[in-house]
């Protein structure tokens, strides 16, 4: 016999499309940032944090007071995220395992309405919030090493160990929040994988505008080089 389209087929092909676009596109966006940085919203910024840094390392440990503070609302919002994203893996496992029955009926949902499948849905969820958990972990390490270095006496401390804490950091909380954007789109999947689909779509679509940088490259000068720090810094080098 000849291979049959079924329903529950369409999750098969559909799912993997989707997180296909989005890798596709986060392996892009990684060259970029390697060989072009500057067309990169994420080198536009760490270009400016490495320059915060510089400027920062200039004044004396006593007037570092804000600096601090920067690091600190920074730290705080990772801390939030962090416990947002734990405390959405225990809903999640909460569900998954008090109940035997589909909240939506099946009649709403166009794919796999197998037990099984909902299961594979509950468990890519919890494990995207849970990566996206770690993530912010790391955040929060590497803003706390930051705070930490920069409160050293001034010249104690090579500006390069705190630019690469603080960039480190900024590294994971992007990391951070694209996969919670992933496992929203995990999420939606819980109405069937077409949604999915399209949301993925739409999500690489508005990553492409928020990625995307097309100012031009504020030229600090530097006093640690004598030089412009644009020229002097590589900026896709963390």
């Amino acid at each position: 016999m000849g291979w049959t389209w079924k329903e529950s087929h369409l999750d098969l092909f559909v799912v993997p499309l989707g997180l296909l676009i989005m890798c596709i596109y986060h392996l892009i966006l990684l060259y970029r940032y390697h060989i072009i940085p500057e067309t990169t919203t994420i080198g536009f910024e760490n270009h400016n944090k490495s320059a915060w840094v510089e400027k920062m390392l200039q004044i004396e440990t006593r007037d570092r007071g804000f600096a601090i503070s920067v690091l600190s609302s920074n730290l705080n919002g990772a801390i939030s995220l962090a416990s947002i994203s734990l405390v959405l893996c225990s809903l999640i496992g909460a569900l998954l395992g008090g109940s035997s029955t589909n909240f939506f009926t099946n009649h709403f949902i166009y794919g796999d309405k197998r037990h099984t499948t909902r299961s594979i849905k509950y468990i890519s969820m919890i494990t995207f919030f849970l990566l996206a958990f770690a993530c912010f972990v790391q955040t929060t390490r590497h803003f706390v090493h930051a705070s930490f270095l920069v409160s050293m006496p001034k010249g104690d401390v090579p500006m390069k160990y705190i630019q690469k804490a603080l960039i480190r950091g900024s590294i994971f909380w992007l990391v951070g929040l694209r996969v919670l954007y992933i496992a929203g789109t995990l999420v939606l999947w819980i109405f069937g994988p077409i949604p999915m689909l399209v949301s993925s779509v739409v999500l690489v679509v508005l990553w492409h505008f928020l990625d995307t940088n097309k100012d031009e490259m504020i030229r600090y000068q530097s006093n640690h080089n004598g030089g412009n720090f644009l020229r002097n810094n590589n900026i896709g080098s963390f």
